[in-house]
């Protein structure tokens, strides 16, 4: 096999695997995460999560997990520790909520 033969079956093997890893974040959570989750006293957290970092639910059109496109989107939820979701301290003077919200939403 020649070097340039090495180095192009290189790239596409790469370029496989990104695409792989991407669609496995994108997928939803399974029920059994998020009863995970909620049995380790985590809570459902709107318009907390940074741009690509949400746990799930970004709005229509998207899939689930890190699918958010703004920071801090309205729509966009992370599980944080339960108990802090209202109470966490945002740029802004934003707020955590257990609702979804109508700000940050993208354009």
């Amino acid at each position: 096999m020649s070097t340039k033969s090495k180095i192009s079956a290189a790239m596409l093997a790469g370029a496989v695997a990104t695409a792989l890893s991407s669609l496995a974040l994108a997928a939803p959570l399974t029920e059994a995460q998020v009863k995970a989750a909620m049995d380790a006293g985590k809570e459902k957290c709107f318009g907390v999560a940074l741009k690509g970092q949400n746990d799930c639910k970004a709005g229509p059109g998207t899939t689930c997990q890190a699918t958010s496109t703004v920071d801090y989107q309205g729509n966009a939820w992370k599980f944080v520790d339960g108990g802090t979701c209202a109470t966490m301290e945002l740029p802004g003077d934003r707020k955590g909520s257990p609702e979804e919200l109508t700000r940050d939403l993208p354009v």
